[in-house]
């Protein structure tokens, strides 16, 4: 009988499928975080370093906290409580009480204002076209219910008349600089005036419901009232909807949120939202495709530092920065290294915040990881603070 020659490509494709598992096997395997060090009630920090996390192995730094939130809370904070401006962590999280805090939402340098989406009680404070990923805190019970997705908020001024049916103008920014021809909206978290210049038309409106009051300022810096907002136009002929802004005239201001995988009223529900770049999993559904949310080159797919936050099947939240940037201490994570090590941790939800020189842990009055900033700890926009009850 002849000979048969063995066909080398059937075991070749078998090895590879076999090697293909095991490496997805590892990547499902739980991680070994350790002994805890605990911080406060209810809040476990550990420090990860296994350099086979990574493939091929490689030095890295992970710090990671576990919060227990029948014990203790979670706070989105603005540095310096103004909606663009700057503060460390360290600074943000000692001067509000916090026992923990990890930097938040991603910002334009050096001004501190919000790139994203962010809500803070109850309140838009910064709008986006551009859907991303996003954390949003429902406080309607005694625990918050944390959601993730992906969602674009923006705003629109509605002029009341009797007679005609309603005027109708979206706002181009909310708590931003102003553009020629354009509306602005700016709320009590901005500063304490539109810190606008002169040139411009604005219109306060305060009380409920909200009225225009007084006339409207060309001399820039309206004082914002704690109780309304300032609506600024970038010129001084004004569009048509714009000049049916008289003394006593009643306006509402429309919040619309257009999210691509959850119901918007889940967001319209929200107390705070905090916006991110990367949602990595939602409702243990991981993430593979983040072209929706337009990332700049290389953002995805080379190691950065990294933070994320993320929810565990047992209810608990877990902050993470992963160091990087330090070949000898740590190199960072790509977003793909980032998903996998959340589904390691067994989170179900998980979203990446804002990384490189924001990345900063601080936790038991200290900074426990390592800024790859040599000036140490980088001046953000926010913070997520972990809290006693």
């Amino acid at each position: 009988m002849p000979h048969r020659p063995a066909r080398p490509w059937k075991w070749s494709a078998g090895l590879c499928a076999l090697l293909l598992a095991v490496a997805h096997a590892e990547t499902q395997r739980p991680l070994d975080l350790g002994p805890a060090r605990d911080v406060a009630t209810g809040v476990a920090l550990y420090h990860v370093t296994d350099s086979t996390i990574l493939e091929p192995p490689a030095p890295v730094s992970i710090w990671v906290l576990r919060v227990d939130l029948r014990t203790a809370d979670l706070r989105a904070a603005l540095a310096n409580d103004k909606i663009v401006d700057t503060e460390t962590v360290p600074n943000l999280a000692s001067r509000l009480g916090a026992v923990a805090a990890v930097n938040a939402g991603f910002f334009l340098l050096p001004s501190g204002d919000p790139g994203g989406v962010y809500k803070l009680n109850g309140q838009l404070v910064s709008d986006t076209r551009r859907p991303r990923g996003a954390v949003g805190f429902n406080r309607e019970g005694v625990v918050p219910r944390l959601i993730f997705g992906r969602v674009a908020a923006t705003m629109a001024l509605n002029i009341r008349r009797r007679a005609r049916p309603d005027a109708y103008m979206e706002f181009t920014g909310v708590d931003t600089t102003r553009q020629l021809g354009k509306l602005m909206l700016f709320t009590p978290a901005y500063h304490a005036d539109t810190d606008m210049a002169a040139g411009g038309t604005e219109w306060t409106v305060r009380g409920r419901p909200l009225r225009v009051i007084g006339a409207p300022s060309s001399s820039g810096h309206s004082p914002i009232p704690r109780d309304g907002f300032v609506l600024s136009y970038g010129g001084s002929r004004v569009p048509a909807p714009l000049t049916l802004l008289r003394p006593g005239t009643e306006v509402d201001l429309e919040t619309h949120y257009a999210p691509l995988d959850r119901p918007a009223r889940d967001w319209e529900q929200t107390r705070d939202i905090v916006g991110g770049a990367g949602l990595l999993a939602k409702d243990g559904h991981f993430v593979n495709d983040w072209s929706v949310e337009r990332f700049t080159t290389g953002f995805a797919e080379m190691r950065h530092p990294r933070t994320l936050i993320g929810t565990h099947p047992d209810g608990s939240v877990w902050l993470v920065t992963i160091d990087g940037r330090q070949p000898k201490l740590s190199v960072g994570m790509t977003l793909v290294e980032v998903r996998d090590f959340a589904r390691r941790l067994g989170l179900t939800n998980a979203l990446n915040l804002d990384g490189g020189g924001s990345t900063t842990m601080w936790a038991s009055g200290q900074v426990m990881n390592s800024p790859s900033d040599v000036t140490g700890p980088r001046k953000v926009s926010d913070a997520i603070l972990v809290v006693r009850r």
